[in-house]
């Protein structure tokens, strides 16, 4: 490894908390969409940035298009899934960069069939890519930032779908549950080592969304120039990919070390913060509960407020859906 090639972690007070140079990014799934408008964001505020696509022209396309920005960024073809591919990732940041700071596990496939129609392959294909990818990528990273001593940023991608579940998504939905729930047990597991983990929840207008009919036309005419409406900025906070990448340079910076734990949503003019599951309604029975017991009390009780399910579908001025 070329010294020249090597980054300093610097001093936090030698620099706007939000500055990031002599980091080092990994962003998964950074060769188009979404992954490449964070991998953008993290260059852009000072970061170095590892780019991986599983199309490997697509990876060096997307590595330039940030070098002739004015970033620093190398390419790193690799299909997110496997430890070995986690391990190449981490191992390419510290052989041109000399470290890593922040992983941003983005990559992720569809494979949208009801429960009857799903195959074993589709379940399997897309729990790999985004489940087990998203944990083997973290682990590599944590090993390493571990391994450094001066902490880290985990920065896991979520999605409505996991927060909510979704008609057709019975893979995507569980993979994305699955995210959010690791967020909660490694940022108590990471915490020690002064390592954040936090899930964003982005909503933009991307190929995954823009076959939704509601979104369509809409995404057409901003292709052709026309900006979205404020129903769906504001309202759904439904915008373009580069509305949502904002929130991967704060989560990997200094102003976000106290940031931890978290599923924070962004999308269009829209930051919010997701509610962890939670007991919403209780009762009680003295010696415990008999089926009879729990049918009789339960109108009464916890089963006044069911919780509702699903995404709901943009409501366009005017009524109509």
């Amino acid at each position: 490894m070329s010294m020249s090639n090597e980054i300093s972690s610097g001093s936090s007070a030698e620099r706007h908390p939000l500055d990031l140079t002599g980091k080092v990014a990994v962003v998964t799934g950074s060769g188009r969409g979404l992954g490449l408008a964070y991998a953008a964001a993290l260059a852009a505020a000072g970061a170095a940035v590892v780019v991986n696509d599983l199309d490997a022209e697509v990876a060096e396309a997307a590595a330039a298009t940030l070098t002739a920005a004015g970033g620093r960024a190398v390419a790193q073809a690799a299909a997110v899934g496997t430890a070995e591919a986690a391990q190449t990732l981490v191992d390419r940041a510290v052989d041109a960069f000399g470290r890593l700071d922040v992983m941003v596990t983005n990559a992720g496939i569809l494979r949208d069939k009801v429960l009857w129609k799903m195959t074993d392959q589709d379940f399997d294909d897309v729990l790999t890519t985004h489940l087990r990818g998203t944990f083997t990528c973290a682990r590599a990273a944590a090993v390493r930032m571990r391994e450094q001593g001066d902490g880290g940023r985990l920065v896991l991608v979520g999605s409505p779908a996991g927060q909510r579940g979704n008609f057709g998504q019975t893979n995507y939905a569980a993979a994305k549950a699955g995210v959010a729930a690791m967020v909660r047990t490694w940022s108590m597991e990471l915490g020690r080592a002064g390592i954040t983990v936090n899930a964003i929840v982005p909503i933009a207008a991307t190929a995954m969304t823009e076959t939704v009919p509601a979104f369509a036309p809409y995404i057409e005419a901003m292709k052709q120039g026309a900006p979205l409406p404020d129903f769906l900025r504001k309202g759904e906070g439904f915008g373009t990919a580069e509305d949502c990448a904002a929130l991967v340079p704060f989560l990997a910076s200094d102003a976000a070390a106290g940031v931890t734990g978290q599923c924070i949503g962004i999308g269009g003019d829209k930051l919010a913060l997701w509610s962890h599951p939670q007991e919403v309604a209780t009762a009680y029975a003295d010696g415990g509960w008999t089926p009879e017991t729990i049918a009789a009390a339960w109108p009464g009780s916890v089963g006044r407020a069911p919780q509702s399910v699903g995404i709901p579908a943009p409501v366009v001025p005017g009524g109509a859906k």
